[in-house]
């Protein structure tokens, strides 16, 4: 199965979660952009986060050296990017896929992140982390997902709790939605992922 992991928007932890899902469940990763940090990328970071061994790692399609949206970045690295051009790579098992900022993010003029959950056939899974204007931005997310007929496979509350916040989020879901928190780490390790993908659900991804 293939599961895009996206969030609210850009610094909510969409990395972070994807190494978790990879610990705990992932045979297979893949960004298929990066922007920018090209010596740290995302990749680089979720292998170091992971202990797991038998995990594959594909590289970017697009490696772009602005941290920007990926149609301006491209745009200034004279690069033009084309959801036809990507290729999904073929996984036995579980593929996580990690989207560039939130949903809306444009990849060209046309495209935007959301796009390759329909061209992976991939169901999405929901970073969000509270801040002031989160709720906006999560119910913005979840409606366009509904819009567009987007699967949503689970939502992964990130770092703080937020009691009120979370009550206005979750009464927009659908009650069978998988609902995990990822708690705020003081510091990243493998040993700290490690721990946390233990607790995750096992019905999680089903």
């Amino acid at each position: 199965m293939r599961y895009l992991v996206s969030g609210i928007g850009t610094d909510v932890g969409k990395t972070l979660v994807s190494a978790v899902l990879v610990q705990a469940f992932g045979d297979a990763y893949w960004k298929p952009i990066q922007a920018g940090d090209l010596y740290n990328t995302d990749t680089h970071k979720v292998q170091r986060w992971v202990s797991k061994t038998s995990v594959q790692y594909f590289p970017e399609k697009y490696a772009l050296h602005t941290p920007a949206s990926p149609h301006y970045a491209a745009e200034i690295d004279k690069v033009h990017i084309s959801l036809e051009d990507f290729v999904c790579p073929q996984v036995n098992g579980n593929l996580i896929i990690e989207g560039a900022g939130g949903l809306l993010v444009p990849i060209n003029d046309k495209n935007y992140v959301a796009d390759f959950a329909l061209h992976f056939q991939a169901k999405v899974i929901l970073v969000i982390k509270h801040y002031l204007g989160s709720i906006n931005h999560s119910l913005l997310s979840l409606a366009y997902l509904q819009s567009q007929n987007i699967a949503l496979q689970a939502v992964v509350f990130n770092g703080e709790e937020n009691e009120a916040s979370e009550s206005a989020i979750l009464r927009f879901l659908n009650q069978n939605t998988p609902i995990v928190r990822v708690p705020h780490l003081a510091e990243i390790s493998p040993e700290s992922i490690a721990q946390i993908a233990r607790k995750l659900p096992k019905e999680m991804l089903l």
